[in-house]
């Protein structure tokens, strides 16, 4: 688990689980309201390094701040910010997790020790460091999701074709 500081002393605490088991539960318990701590889960294969999620992270923050979220909740907004897609459900379908997704990225909002461990037990898997995520990531699967061609990647990195795509969404 690393902490990140987002904006205005605000942080973003993430934790990376692979072999994940009880994706069907954690789906269960988000979509009925009662995951404790509140959290947000992304499919880890879409993501090839934290820059992206931070972006997206202090984005979500900005609009909370400007109580102009799009979504419900502050953590749902993460996840919605880091998709391409302006529609909530596609977004939280494609970068959320699903049911059977085993590879996970946690993330919360001004997290405390205790609040991290607790979300650390939800998740049946392993943790490991947030270092492997761009050897873990799916990056077929990034460049299709995002419509990044080869002539982009010839003058950028994947992390940063993803961050503008993030930053410049609601402006295209």
């Amino acid at each position: 688990m690393k902490e990140f500081h987002v904006a205005r002393g605000s942080t973003l605490s993430l934790a990376l689980f692979t072999d994940a088991t009880n994706s069907r539960e954690l789906v269960e318990l988000m979509q009925s309201g009662k995951l404790e701590p509140e959290a947000a889960f992304l499919n880890a294969s879409l993501v090839p390094d934290i820059f992206p999620v931070l972006a997206a992270a202090h984005k979500a923050y900005v609009s909370k701040s400007r109580e102009s979220l799009t979504t419900r909740t502050l953590h749902s907004e993460l996840v919605f910010n880091y998709s391409s897609s302006k529609h909530i459900r596609e977004s939280l379908k494609r970068c959320g997790i699903s049911e059977e997704t085993s590879y996970i990225l946690a993330a919360r909002f001004n997290a405390s020790h205790d609040e991290m461990e607790s979300l650390k037990n939800l998740i049946n898997g392993t943790e490991i460091d947030l270092e492997e995520l761009e050897s873990k990531s799916n990056r077929d699967q990034i460049l299709k999701h995002y419509k990044i061609p080869p002539q982009e990647l010839a003058i950028s990195s994947l992390s940063d074709a993803i961050t503008c795509r993030i930053a410049a969404r609601d402006s295209l």
